[in-house]
């Protein structure tokens, strides 16, 4: 895995072809990245309609504001063509299922397609959605930069190490080590399928510029800000589990 692997962008080329039988390139993943506005200015008003499945469609219902309901169509209508194109399948008709937690056994792990050599995962913060496949488990993460104050409060919640690494910062420098440890932080929860229910303490990722491991889970922070306009914004990262060992 490179260590700040290029996304492709969804609308601006073209969708990926059939995966027969079993992930190529030795389990090298592949990410995508979705801008929300460009996605909704090209959409044809109709295709959630035609393409989301009910759950989906009723879901996008329930949201109050204009801009949740969009991020929320173009996440999962991206999802589906990419997935479609993966697996050779109409976007409709891609069937999603969730594993089990590996905390408690309920029906909230990570996103899986039945019956398929794929693994995905799916995340997003304001304008951008990052879109992460591969023929292991993997997860990604993308977040905002955030402020100062925010940075303060939030970094108390890592590992005893990243806290100290921070402090040891100037404080300008903060929120930009707080967004890599974090977002590589969540691409690993969101890989192991216990997203934040697992204390986000335990596992040690690093602030710095060189992502850590964990276990037989490699990290890489992905080039958001060279990607999209608007993308020195955010940081971006994902977690995949090494290929030589069962998921």
């Amino acid at each position: 895995m490179t260590p700040r692997p290029a996304p492709r962008i969804v609308g601006r080329e073209p969708l990926p072809t059939a995966v027969a039988g079993a992930w190529p390139r030795g389990g090298e993943p592949e990410i995508w990245l979705l801008s929300v506005s460009e996605f909704t200015a090209a959409m044809d008003p109709g295709a959630p309609g035609k393409i989301l499945d009910a759950g989906e469609r009723e879901r996008v219902a329930k949201f109050v504001r204009a801009e949740d309901r969009e991020r929320y169509t173009a996440a999962h209508m991206g999802l589906r063509q990419l997935l479609g194109g993966y697996l050779g399948l109409i976007p409709a008709d891609v069937p999603f299922t969730r594993e089990a937690c590996p905390g408690c056994g309920g029906p909230h792990g990570r996103p899986a397609v039945p019956g398929t050599p794929l693994h995905f995962n799916m995340s997003h913060a304001g304008d951008l959605v990052l879109f992460a496949f591969a023929g292991t488990p993997v997860g990604a993460d993308v977040e905002k930069l955030q402020p100062a104050s925010v940075v303060a409060q939030v970094a108390q919640s890592l590992h005893p190490r990243e806290r100290a690494e921070l402090d040891a910062l100037p404080e300008a420098d903060r929120p930009a080590a707080f967004a890599r440890c974090w977002t590589r932080k969540e691409a690993y929860l969101k890989g192991i399928g216990t997203g934040l229910s697992q204390d986000p303490a335990i596992a040690y990722v690093g602030t710095g510029t060189e992502p850590v491991p964990v276990g037989p889970w490699m990290m890489a922070d992905i080039a958001v800000r060279e990607a999209v306009p608007g993308g020195f914004g955010y940081a971006a990262a994902l977690a995949l589990l090494s290929s030589s060992t069962n998921a």
